[in-house]
C-alpha cells in the first residue's frame, strides 16, 4: 500500500460527493491514517458520521483556513494529539455566488479579495504554519486542488479562475521554498465533477457534456480517480515530482477545440 503508516491531513471535507472524500477513500485504502478539518461546529455529527468508515480517523473544526490565529490554534492541537504528519491535502475554495453568476467584469473588490483569500492564500498559510510548527515529517507532500479555469476562460467560473491561477503560482513558489527541506508541493487539476461547490457554476451540466464529447477518453472523471492521483502525489512513488499541476480530466486540457 502506497501510504502505509503515513498520517495525512485532509482539509475541507464536506460530504461523500466531494473530491476530498474521494481522496480520503483512496488514501485510507492505501494504508493512511486520516485527520480531517471541516467548517462549522454544528456540522460535527454529520462529518463524524461521514468519516466513520475510516477507522481511527480524527476530526477538527476550522472555521477560517485563511485566518492565521485560527490555523495556528488548530494545527497546534493536531500536532499535540497526533504528532508529526506526512501530508496535507488542501481542498478549500470559495467565491461569492453573485461573482459567479454575473460577468467577471462586475466582480467587487470584496468578492475578488474573498475568493483569493480563501482559495489561494489559505494554502500559503497552511504551508507556512505547518513549517513553523514543525509538524511535517521528512519528505512530506502537500497537495491542493485546482481547475482548468485557471488557464482558460470558462463561462461562469469568473473570479474563481483568478483565484486558482494564484493558487497554481503559489504551488510553484512553495515547491521551491519547501524543496530546500525535501518537501514537495503539487496540485491536482480535476475535471468537472458534480460536487456541492460545482452547483454555484452557471450551466455546469453543459461543461460535463462538453468534456464527454471532446476529451480523448470521452468521459468525465470520478472522485475516486482524482483521489488515486492525489494518493500518488502523497506517496513516495512521486518523490521526484514537485511544483506541478497534474491534470486528472480525461485529457480534456490538451484539446484545442
Amino acid at each position: 500500500m502506497l501510504l502505509e503508516g503515513k498520517k495525512i491531513l485532509i482539509m475541507g471535507i464536506r460530504n461523500k460527493w466531494s473530491i476530498a472524500f474521494g481522496i480520503a477513500k483512496s488514501a485510507y485504502e492505501n494504508g493512511a491514517k486520516l485527520i480531517f478539518t471541516y467548517m462549522g461546529e454544528d456540522n460535527k455529527e454529520k462529518i463524524e458520521e461521514l468519516v466513520s468508515e475510516f477507522e481511527g480517523s480524527k476530526c477538527y473544526v476550522l472555521d477560517g483556513a485563511s485566518e492565521d490565529d485560527l490555523v495556528r490554534e488548530v494545527f497546534e492541537k493536531i500536532k499535540k494529539e497526533n504528532g508529526k504528519i506526512d501530508g496535507i491535502v488542501h481542498a478549500i475554495a470559495h467565491a461569492n455566488t453573485e461573482d459567479l453568476r454575473n460577468d467577471f467584469i462586475f466582480t467587487s473588490k470584496d468578492g475578488f479579495s474573498h475568493a483569493c483569500d480563501v482559495s489561494a492564500y489559505s494554502f500559503v498559510l497552511v504551508s507556512r504554519m505547518a513549517k513553523e510548527l514543525d509538524m511535517l515529517n521528512e519528505n512530506a507532500s502537500l497537495v491542493t486542488l485546482t481547475y482548468h479555469g485557471s488557464t482558460k476562460v470558462l463561462d461562469g467560473y469568473n473570479v474563481m479562475g483568478i483565484a486558482k491561477a494564484a493558487l497554481e503560482a503559489s504551488v510553484r513558489y512553495l515547491a521551491e521554498n519547501l524543496g530546500k527541506e525535501g518537501m514537495r508541493v503539487n496540485a491536482v487539476s480535476a475535471g468537472p465533477i458534480k460536487t456541492l461547490s460545482a452547483k454555484g457554476i452557471k450551466d455546469f451540466n453543459s461543461i460535463l457534456t462538453v468534456v464527454e464529447e471532446k476529451s480523448p477518453l470521452h468521459r468525465n472523471v470520478t472522485t475516486t480517480e482524482v483521489g488515486n492521483v492525489a494518493t500518488f502525489l502523497l506517496s513516495e512513488m512521486s518523490s521526484s515530482v514537485t511544483g506541478q499541476v497534474i491534470y486528472a480530466d480525461s485529457g480534456y486540457n490538451i484539446m484545442g477545440v
